[in-house]
């Protein structure tokens, strides 16, 4: 599994066109569905925590959306923390004096073993007040994604093993996101997953 986070990777992965995962315009767009969905189901956004929040596009793109939130960007890597000013912190043992409305986690869970990944979705939960936002390549995902613009340094669980462990805290509402247990808000049944 993959140890290194510093230039060279986010270079590959983040700003190389040739060899990126995803544009800046994608991330700027799962960032503004996030914010609609949550508008949509009324949901108030006072504070936003991005754990592994990488070079910050989807951050960014909610403080636009919620300009008067609190936001938190942690980010396990030294090289990133130096670079944007985040948090330095790690999904498995990051502490907060209290849960975010907002916790969004992307493309960090799959360099975690089973072991460490649990742990890192416990300490989600109590992170996150109302919803969680959850990006992780899934095995079934690796089967469909461009490999070559794929980290293959990752742990390849079945999508199944992330919701039966999630289903412990949150109501899957689709595109991502998990609304905290027991929901606030009304979910119609159509809406939920699993």
């Amino acid at each position: 599994m993959r140890s290194t986070f510093d230039k060279a990777y986010y270079d590959r992965f983040y700003r190389n066109p040739r060899t990126r995962v995803f544009t800046p315009a994608v991330a700027r767009r799962q960032a503004e569905f996030i914010a609609s969905y949550l508008k949509h189901l009324e949901i108030g956004v006072r504070s936003i925590l991005d754990i592994g929040c990488g070079v910050g596009t989807i951050l960014k793109t909610l403080q636009k959306q919620f300009p008067r939130a609190r936001t938190e960007g942690v980010e396990a890597s030294g090289y990133l923390c130096r670079r944007y000013g985040w948090v330095e912190g790690s999904v498995v043992d990051y502490r907060a004096d209290c849960p975010f409305d907002l916790v969004v986690c992307n493309d960090v869970l799959g360099y975690l073993d089973d072991k460490t990944c649990t742990r890192a979705l416990a300490n989600l939960a109590e992170l996150t007040a109302s919803v969680l936002f959850l990006g992780v390549l899934s095995r079934e995902d690796y089967e469909i994604c461009d490999q070559n613009r794929t980290d293959p340094q990752q742990w390849m669980r079945p999508v199944a093993w992330y919701r039966r462990r999630l289903s412990r805290h949150f109501v899957n509402v689709g595109g991502g996101l998990f609304v905290k247990k027991p929901p606030n808000i009304t979910i119609w049944h159509l809406d939920r997953l699993g």
